[in-house]
Order: C-alpha cells, then structure tokens, then sequence
C-alpha cells in the first residue's frame, strides 16, 4: 500500500476515495482467501486487520463493533490512551468520535494512575504501573463519519467511542515516534499484570473481512 496516499489525504483532507479503494482491495484479498491474514480482537474492543507492517510503520483497518455479535473482553485499565505513534485515519464506514482528554498531575486526589504498556509480537501486552498520579478532563468531542480524514499525534491522551450501539470502521496508518511509549489510565492501586490479544484463524478472519466490506457504501470504487 502505498503510503503517498495517507500523505495527501492528510493535506486539505484529500485522497479518501483512493483510500477507500486501497482498503476495498486489502479486504477483498482476505475474504476471497487470496491473502491468508489473521485479524485480532484489540484489548481496547475492536477488531484489527494488520494489512502491511514496514520499519516504523503499519497500515491497518480497525472495526469498531464486532461483525460477529460478540461482546469485547472487559478492559483492564480505562479506554482512556495514548500511542507511541502518529496516526493519519480514514473512516471507511460508520460515525468515529475521538475524545481528546487532558491529563494532569494529582497527588492529593488522583483519579487513575497511568500505565505503560509494551506490545510483544506473541500478543501479550505487559501492562506495567507507573510512578505518575492524575485526574483527567474530557475536551470537545472531534467527530468523523465516512470518507472524511482525521489524525492524531503521539502522545495525546483521548478515547474512541461511537454513538449508541452503531459500528464503523477506518483504515488507519501508524508511524512510530522515537521515544514516545504506549500509555494508558488505570486504577490508583492497580498492579503490573498482562492481557493476551485474542488472534483469529484464517476462515474468521476471511468471514470478518466479507461482513465489513458489506457495510463500506462504495460500490463506485469496487
């Protein structure tokens, strides 16, 4: 996938059908078994699709709600986080809302503790507690429905919701920022623990695929 078409897309929020289109033919790839690709249940509730990995940075197609009805597994922090990369996302299908939220010190009463959290290739996240205490405050909500374009630096605090019980889904690039780690809000007096990141097989993975290119309303670019 050629990364110019983030590039473009991100300057005047252009490039979003040729987008479309390069996620209509990854998916495509994996629902026809023409590519054997195997998605994975995120521990923040939705369903990646890893389309291309290269150096520093990583295509994917996230889907919010799950195809198949299944409930998430309960999260063991917040959904409240911060990546070590910078994002530029493309909604595909659906009403993505990222909530920016300001994370501040607080000794006396915090609300969370922050975590960091180191992904291993196997799929487990180690979820370790910081020394940092903190209270938090939502920003204004920044919404995105189909076709359109947002980003999101590193670093930045916030949380993605989706209005009622509605799906979407977003076909996102990651490029990774030297020095900056994934983070997370927890419990006060939580503990280091892990979460294993649930891997599908390659026939659900294929059945996933069918069921989201179903739901992006471009036959235009098909």
């Amino acid at each position: 996938m050629d990364y110019r078409l983030f590039a473009r897309a991100a300057t005047g929020g252009r490039g979003s059908t040729e987008l479309l289109r390069a996620a209509v033919l990854a998916l495509d790839e994996i629902a026809t078994g023409r590519r054997k690709l195997c998605a994975v249940q995120h521990p923040l509730g939705f369903l990646c699709f890893p389309v291309q990995r290269e150096g520093d940075s990583g295509v994917c197609v996230h889907v919010f709600g799950s195809p198949d009805g299944t409930a998430p597994t309960p999260l063991t922090t917040s959904p409240v986080h911060s990546h070590s990369w910078d994002l530029i996302s493309c909604v595909l299908y659906g009403r993505v809302i990222n909530l920016p939220v300001r994370v501040l010190d607080e000794h006396k009463h915090p609300t969370h503790r922050v975590y960091e959290v180191a992904s291993r290739p196997s799929g487990v996240d180690e979820i370790r507690p910081t020394t940092r205490l903190v209270r938090s405050e939502n920003g204004p909500e920044q919404a995105s429905v189909t076709g359109e374009i947002y980003s999101l630096p590193a670093d930045e605090f916030h949380t993605t919701v989706l209005p009622g019980r509605s799906t979407a889904a977003t076909l996102l690039l990651g490029r990774v920022r030297p020095h900056s780690r994934d983070l997370s809000l927890g419990p006060v007096d939580g503990v280091a623990h892990r979460a294993v990141r649930e891997m599908c097989d390659v026939d659900q993975s294929a059945r996933f695929a069918s069921t989201v290119l179903r739901k992006i309303d471009a036959p235009h670019i098909r």
